[in-house]
C-alpha cells in the first residue's frame, strides 16, 4: 500500500508544479511583476529549468560520492568545492566570449547544450572517478557559458530607463524563478532515488553504504549492525555480506544516476523556452561591441577614471561576498551531513506534512489560491481559478495527510535543501514589498548597505547552529563509533537555519547582482556577470575545503568559525561603503 501511495505523490508532482506556476501568473501584479518587461519572464522559465537541473543533481552530489566510493566527508568535500569552484568561475570565461566573439544569445544556447552532455554522461551507470570528473568539467563549461550572460542579458533590459527603476525589483524575481525549479529538486531527486532502489528490492538506509564500504575494503571490525539492516533488506535473500554490501552500493548508486538523467532533461525544457520565445529579448541580445559596430560614436563610453572606479567597487564586493557563499553552501555539505548524522530520522505526523510533498504542496496551494481569493483588485477569473484550486488542493492535502502515521515518518537529508527555495518563493515578494515602501518613503537602503545587513543575518544563522551542535559528539568520533549520533536534533533546527539563510540571502545575491549590471561598464558586462560568480566560486571552494575543520573540530567550534568570517565581512563591508556608493553614480 506505501509503494502505491508513493508512485501517486510522484504523479502528483508535476501537476502540484503546474498549478503553482499558474497561481503565481494570476498573482503576478500583486508579486512586483506589473510594468516589467516581457523577456524577463523568458529568462525566469529558461533559469528556471536550467537550475531546477543543477539542484537536483546537487541535493544528491556528496551522498552520491559517498555512497558510491566510500569517501570521507573530507574527500567529498574536496570534490565538491572543486566542481562548484568550476560551476561558478567559468562564467568569467563565458562572459569575455559573449562580450567578444558570440554575443548573449548564442553563448547561452551554446551553454544549454553542453550542460545537457554532462548530465548525460553523469547520468550514466557503472562508471569510475575518471569519467565523472569529465562529466562535472562539461557541466562547469556550460554552467560557465550559461549563468552569467543570462543574467546580463537581464540587465541589459533594465537599461531603458523605461524599466531602469524596477532593476533592483526585477532581479529579486529572476531570482525567485531559480528557487522554484531549486524547491522541487530534492523531491524529485528522492522520488528517482527510491523509485530505482524499489525496481531493485531495497530501500534508503543512510548508515549502510559506509559500513558496506567497510565490509568490503576489510576495516568493519563489528559486523552485527550490517548483518541486521541486511536482513531487513533482503531477508530470504541474504547470501553474504559481501554480497549484499555490492549488492546495495550498485542500487543506490544507480539511484543517484537516474537523478542526474532528470537533470538531463530539464535542460531541454529549458532550451525550448529560451529558443522559442526569443522574440520577447531579442532587442536586449546585444553586447556593447556590437552597438560600437551600429552606432560608432553615437555610443559615449565611459572615462578611463569611471571604469577604474566602477571596476574597483566591483572587485571589493566580490571580495566580501566570496565568505557569503563559503557560508552558504554548507547546504549541500556540512549541513546536509548534520541532517543525515545528527538530526532524527523519522517524525511526527505534523511534521512530516512539511517533508512529504504531496501533503506540503497541497498545503501552500490552498494558501495561495485563497490569496487570490480575497486579494483586493483580482479579476472574478482569478478568483475563481484560486478558489477551484483551494478547494482541490485541500481535498488532496487531507487525502494524503490520513495516509501519514502517528509517529515514524521517515525523512531523508536532501529533502532539507528544498527549503531554502521555497522560503525563496515565499519572502521574496515580501521583500520586494518592504523595499518598494521604503523607496516611495525615500528611505531605501543602497545596494551595498543591503549586502551589509545580508552577512549580519548570516552571522545569526549560523549562531542558531551553533547552539543546536552543542552537547554533540563531535565528527571524528562519530567517524570511528560509526553510524549516526545517539543523541539526534529536531529538524526545526536545521529548518531555522535554511529560514534565516534565507532572509540573508535575499538582502545579498539578488542584490549583488543587481548592483553587478548597474555598475558594470557596457564593454564588460557578461565578464561583469562572470566576476560575480568567480567570487561565487572562490567561496565555494572554500566551501569544500574548511571540510579539514568538520573532522577535527567539535561541532559548535565549526558553526562558529562560519559565524566569526560572516560578521568580519559584514564590518568590511560597512567600512567601505561610501567608496561603493559613489561608483554607482559616477
Amino acid at each position: 500500500m506505501k509503494r502505491q501511495i508513493y508512485y501517486s505523490q510522484d504523479t502528483n508532482l508535476f501537476i502540484f508544479a503546474t498549478i503553482i506556476i499558474r497561481i503565481y501568473s494570476s498573482l503576478k501584479h500583486k508579486l512586483m511583476f506589473k510594468g516589467h518587461p516581457k523577456g524577463l519572464f523568458v529568462a525566469f522559465f529558461a533559469n528556471m529549468g536550467e537550475r531546477f537541473g543543477y539542484y537536483t543533481m546537487l541535493a544528491i552530489f556528496l551522498l552520491y560520492l559517498q555512497s558510491k566510493f566510500g569517501w570521507t566527508a573530507t574527500q567529498a568535500g574536496h570534490v565538491y568545492g572543486t566542481f562548484l569552484f568550476g560551476i561558478y568561475f567559468l562564467p568569467l570565461f563565458g562572459g569575455y566570449i559573449a562580450d567578444n566573439v558570440l554575443g548573449y544569445g548564442k553563448t547561452i544556447l551554446l551553454g544549454i547544450i553542453v550542460m545537457f552532455c554532462g548530465y548525460a554522461l553523469l547520468a550514466m551507470p557503472g562508471t569510475g572517478e575518471i569519467f565523472i570528473y569529465v562529466a562535472l568539467a562539461v557541466i562547469s563549461l556550460g554552467t560557465g557559458f550559461f549563468k552569467g550572460n543570462l543574467q546580463a542579458l537581464v540587465g541589459n533590459m533594465y537599461d531603458d530607463p523605461k524599466y531602469s527603476s524596477l532593476r533592483d525589483s526585477a532581479f529579486n524575481v529572476f531570482y525567485m524563478g531559480i528557487n522554484i525549479g531549486a524547491f522541487f529538486a530534492p523531491s524529485a531527486a528522492e522520488a528517482m532515488r527510491k523509485w530505482i532502489m524499489g525496481m531493485k528490492g531495497f530501500s534508503y538506509n543512510a548508515s549502510i553504504p559506509d559500513l558496506a564500504h567497510k565490509c568490503l575494503n576489510g576495516t568493519l571490525t563489528n559486523t552485527e549492525q550490517l548483518e541486521a539492516l541486511s536482513r531487513t533488506q533482503v531477508n530470504a535473500h541474504f547470501t553474504s555480506l559481501a554480497d549484499f554490501s555490492h549488492q546495495y552500493i550498485d542500487a543506490i548508486s544507480g539511484a543517484y544516476n537516474a537523478g542526474f538523467a532528470v537533470a538531463a532533461v530539464s535542460m531541454i525544457a529549458s532550451l525550448l523556452i529560451f529558443i522559442l520565445f526569443r522574440k520577447y529579448y531579442k532587442t536586449a541580445d546585444v553586447t556593447h561591441k556590437q552597438k560600437k559596430a551600429e552606432f560608432g560614436s553615437q555610443i559615449v563610453d565611459l572615462t578611463r577614471s569611471q571604469v577604474k572606479d566602477r571596476l574597483v567597487a566591483l572587485g571589493l564586493v566580490f571580495f566580501v561576498v566570496l565568505f557569503f557563499w563559503m557560508a552558504f553552501h554548507q547546504n549541500g555539505f556540512t549541513l546536509t551531513i548534520f541532517a543525515r548524522d545528527y538530526t532524527v530520522a523519522s517524525v511526527a505526523k505534523s511534521t512530516a506534512v512539511i517533508f512529504n510533498i504531496s501533503t506540503f504542496l497541497p498545503a501552500l496551494i490552498v494558501i495561495l489560491g485563497l490569496f487570490i481569493v480575497f486579494a483586493k483588485g483580482s479579476s472574478r477569473n482569478n478568483r475563481m481559478f484560486g478558489g477551484i484550486a483551494a478547494v482541490a488542493a485541500a481535498a488532496v492535502f487531507v487525502y494524503f495527510f490520513r495516509e501519514l502515521t502517528d509517529e515514524g515518518n521517515p525523512i531523508s537529508p536532501e529533502k532539507f535543501q528544498q527549503f531554502n527555495p521555497i522560503f525563496i518563493v515565499f519572502l521574496t515578494p515580501v521583500v520586494i514589498g518592504i523595499f518598494s515602501y521604503m523607496r516611495k518613503h525615500g528611505k531605501e537602503p543602497s545596494s551595498p548597505v543591503k549586502i551589509g545587513i545580508g552577512m549580519l543575518i548570516t552571522a545569526i544563522g549560523f549562531l542558531i547552529m551553533v547552539i543546536a551542535s552543542r552537547g554533540l559528539i563531535s565528527p571524528a568520533d562519530l567517524k570511528i563509533q560509526g553510524g549516526v549520533s545517539e543523541t539526534l536534533r529536531s529538524p526545526y533546527w536545521l529548518i531555522g537555519t535554511y529560514l534565516t539563510l534565507t532572509v540573508a540571502e535575499l538582502f545579498l545575491s539578488p542584490i549583488g547582482i543587481s548592483f553587478v549590471s548597474k555598475v558594470a561598464p557596457p564593454q564588460h558586462k557578461g565578464l561583469a556577470q562572470g566576476g560575480w560568480f568567480s567570487a561565487t566560486a572562490i567561496g565555494n571552494l572554500l566551501a569544500g575545503f574548511i571540510g579539514p575543520f568538520w573532522d577535527k573540530w567539535e561541532l559548535w567550534q565549526f558553526f562558529m568559525l562560519l559565524v566569526a568570517v560572516t560578521v568580519i565581512s559584514a564590518i568590511i563591508m560597512f567600512s567601505i561603503l561610501k567608496r561603493l556608493e559613489r561608483a554607482t553614480t559616477s
